[in-house]
């Protein structure tokens, strides 16, 4: 009898593999990793916020209340707004001149620090010459030293130069202050700038001054917003230089008219004029941060993808 040798069974397919699981999986375990970081970090956002807004909404809100609400309801919203709080304030308390004193002072030293430290950081970005690094590592140099080992020799030099107790004084020490800062931001930022448009004005006639100051300066307008503002919420709260250098009374700044007051608030029980006094000194820095914020954000991250 004939017989068919039958074929062996072919054995099973082998699974693929798991290619497409891998990559789904690290996609998943990725996505999961970016969401609790996320949510990690908005809770942390909010956590800083309330810690700062709330100090200053207590405040906001202690200046419309009277002395009594502050000291038996500290938390509870004012029954009324009591404006008088802020005239006694304004009027009684000199408010108004310590206002004016630092208006004037850190009016003039901002636009003398801006002036200043833009000449010198478009010089030291855009030109080669020798002692040009030294020069730039000595502004950064200023940065490091501490201002409180300068009190005494610079009180010293202000008395010898007829400066000390005036505003024109206080304001040069200012300037003096903020120029290693300034500097040092605004030269990274002038060699961000195309250097094609200088050229360009070069070749067209106009002199070294007229390049910067009508084709470079205009350029740099966000960095020099940038710096202003960090340069304007420093000298604005300053208040080591004007105590040790600015003791006329007729001369005082904010700074030293807040701890004035509160010296003197102190024993009169006035506490409702004292955070009317502190809100009327942070007003200007929180609006001129709220103005200019979008220019600070685009001054601190130009240049940084070009």
């Amino acid at each position: 009898m004939k017989t068919t040798d039958t074929p062996p069974a072919a054995a099973p397919a082998a699974d693929p593999a798991p290619v497409a699981k891998a990559p789904a999986s690290a996609a998943k375990e990725k996505s999961s990793e970016g969401q609790v970081l996320n949510v990690f970090s908005h809770g942390v956002l909010i956590i800083w916020a309330i810690l700062v807004v709330m100090p200053l909404l207590w405040a906001v809100m202690a200046s419309f209340k009277t002395d009594d609400s502050i000291l038996s309801t500290p938390w509870a919203l004012p029954d009324k707004l009591h404006f008088e709080n802020w005239s006694r304030a304004w009027s009684q308390a000199h408010m108004s001149d310590y206002f004016f004193n630092t208006v004037v002072v850190v009016g003039c030293s901002l636009v003398g620090t801006l002036l200043l430290g833009s000449m010198a950081a478009y010089v030291l970005a855009r030109f080669d010459f020798p002692g040009n690094r030294f020069i730039y590592y000595m502004f950064i140099g200023g940065m490091s030293f501490p201002i409180i080992l300068a009190l005494v020799p610079l009180f010293f030099v202000m008395n010898n130069m007829a400066l000390l107790n005036t505003r024109h004084g206080l304001i040069m020490v200012y300037i003096a202050y903020s120029l290693p800062f300034t500097v040092f931001f605004l030269t990274s930022f002038f060699r961000t700038l195309p250097s094609s448009v200088a050229e360009a004005a070069m070749l067209d006639g106009a002199s070294h001054t007229r390049t910067f100051f009508q084709v470079m300066l205009p350029m740099a307008k966000p960095g020099l917003i940038s710096v202003g503002i960090f340069n304007f919420l420093g000298q604005w709260n300053q208040y080591m230089l004007p105590q040790v250098l600015n003791t006329e009374p007729d001369h005082r700044v904010l700074s030293q008219g807040l701890v004035e007051l509160a010296n003197s608030q102190g024993y009169k029980g006035d506490w409702s004029g004292l955070f009317a006094g502190l809100v009327m000194a942070m007003l200007p820095v929180l609006a001129a941060y709220i103005i200019f914020q979008r220019q600070v954000v685009a001054g601190l991250t130009a240049g940084a993808v070009k």
